[in-house]
């Protein structure tokens, strides 16, 4: 009898585990497409500007268009990791993005001060929108070896 009681015990602490291990993948899961798509959206967006990047008049020359996608894709990726960006951007990053986005076009048109060039501006949106990239890759990169271990774990369990 208590070898049946035993048996119950450990299957009822494996549904337990299986149930447990069907939710980290399931949220695993909707992670890591997250991330993929966060990061194939962050480098659309830097193939576009780098390629209209040839100095200050060249990031002058993306078409609206483009620059308003780059814009849409940097504000949709702030607001939906801003947890996972908190300690990565500065609070000057974020103006610099807020000011962006708000106007794309206009945020290199403006004529430059004495001595000012549009070059610190177009490579400080380059350099925030790599650094998000880097960190979105990084996030990726934990998650899937959390995943593995997690997996590992189940299995060892199971035997």
């Amino acid at each position: 009898k208590n070898h049946e009681k035993e048996v119950a015990e450990n299957q009822a602490a494996l549904d337990k585990a299986t149930a447990i291990r069907e939710k980290q993948l399931a949220e695993f899961n909707g992670e890591e497409k997250d991330l993929l798509e966060s990061i194939s959206a962050l480098k659309s967006a830097v193939t576009v500007l780098s390629k209209h990047n040839g100095g200050a008049a060249g990031f002058l020359q993306v078409p609206r268009s483009h620059m308003m996608g780059v814009a849409a894709t940097l504000q949709n990726e702030m607001n939906k990791h801003a947890s996972l960006l908190q300690g990565v951007l500065t609070r000057s990053e974020r103006k610099v993005v807020a000011s962006f986005v708000q106007a794309p076009q206009d945020y290199f048109d403006a004529a430059p001060t004495f001595k000012q060039s549009y070059a610190p501006q177009s490579g400080e949106i380059f350099g925030i929108l790599r650094q998000m990239k880097e960190t979105f890759e990084s996030n990726l990169s934990a998650s899937q070896k959390e995943e593995m271990a997690n997996q590992k774990a189940y299995e060892d369990l199971k035997t």
